[in-house]
């Protein structure tokens, strides 16, 4: 009889990739780096087991959106208090904490529970090129879309 094969935390091979987010569209930049953060692109892909890579994305303050969504969406935040929910448009959120917004798309995308965290620990944005891993020797990664 074959078993399924099922991964074990310790046996995954983690990669570190960075995709430039220059002129990419939120959405589809967060929906590319969440599907390699779960390891769906892997052969070994259980949804119950951490089996995604590292993503390092960088020039998240040169991310795009579409259409008016940068004047008219709004990134909403509770502070846990009655009467504390905040909104701030994103034109303002990519002004003021690009790294931020991009995080926040990622985040939604993922599962909500202990292992949707864990998959969210090894996404590292940074608002500029330069990023502290070259020592982990990042692959790049490339999202092919039609042009703004």
């Amino acid at each position: 009889m074959t078993r399924t094969f099922t991964p074990k935390s310790g046996q995954v091979q983690r990669d570190w990739i960075v995709i430039d987010a220059t002129d990419v569209v939120l959405g589809r930049l967060a929906s590319h780096a969440a599907a390699i953060l779960r390891g769906k692109h892997k052969p070994t892909f259980a949804p119950h087991v951490d089996t995604g890579d590292f993503v390092v994305i960088v020039n998240a303050d040169k991310v795009a959106l579409t259409g008016q969504k940068l004047q008219k969406k709004m990134a909403y935040r509770h502070s846990g208090y009655p009467g504390g929910l905040k909104a701030v448009s994103y034109a303002e959120l990519l002004e003021k904490n690009p790294v931020r917004a991009v995080e926040k798309a990622v985040r939604g995308m993922l599962p909500k529970n202990t292992l949707g965290r864990q998959q969210l620990s090894k996404l590292k944005v940074y608002a500029g090129a330069e990023h502290p891993h070259a020592a982990q020797q990042p692959t790049p990664y490339t999202l092919d879309q039609v042009a703004q």
